[in-house]
């Protein structure tokens, strides 16, 4: 029996390395038109989704080149008086986090990707957050979260006491009826894309 779960673990693990392969392979084939379309279209929505929670205190990311645009947003949502919080990446696979500020700086984190220069406040800052958006490569319908692999935002939202929404953002389609699941996947609570939000009433904390 436990030679057959590793089987199943590994087939899960090699289920979810080819999707990434082929959402990887797809985001990088977007024109650099069809990117800003998206980013501005993304930043309408994310608003939207401000103003639906009344949420003061974000935690949001700065997104790769290959990820759907959250700076416009970020700058939005810093003018209209939000708190937003970047994270961090540590190397003992937690999440910092830091303010962002309009004229807050960047460098090159653990991944090779920009991360916010800023006082670190700690793990347990997020827990002040109101809302939460995080990246992801997909989502599955019953609010699944297909992460990149690292497990950060797996391992911050299982240990949070009072977790708020959590809402992944992605491109439309990689909108899923299903993506593979495996037991420390943490679901998500809604999904934002350049077109629609999604609030999934399925999903179980």
């Amino acid at each position: 029996m436990r030679r057959r779960l590793g089987g199943m673990a590994r087939q899960i693990a090699d289920e979810k390395q080819a999707l990434r392969a082929d959402i990887r392979t797809r985001r990088q084939s977007l024109s650099e038109s069809q990117r800003d379309q998206a980013t501005a279209a993304l930043a309408e929505r994310l608003d939207e989704l401000i103003e639906r929670t009344g949420a003061r205190t974000v935690s949001c990311y700065l997104s790769s080149p290959a990820e759907p645009g959250t700076r416009a947003f970020i700058n939005d949502a810093m003018a209209r008086g939000v708190r937003v919080l970047l994270p961090v990446t540590r190397a003992d696979g937690l999440l910092d986090w830091t303010v962002a500020t309009p004229d807050g700086g960047e460098y090159e984190g653990l991944f090779g990707l920009s991360e916010p220069e800023g006082e670190l406040l700690g793990p347990m800052a997020v827990d002040d957050a109101d809302l939460m958006i995080v990246p992801a490569a997909a989502v599955g319908s019953d609010g699944t979260r297909l992460g990149w692999g690292r497990g950060y935002f797996d391992k911050t939202l299982g240990s949070m006491q009072k977790c708020p929404p959590v809402y992944a953002v992605v491109y439309d389609n990689e909108v899923l009826d299903a993506v593979p699941r495996e037991p420390h996947d943490q679901p998500v609570d809604g999904i934002v894309t350049p077109t629609t939000i999604i609030a999934l009433t399925s999903s179980a904390r």
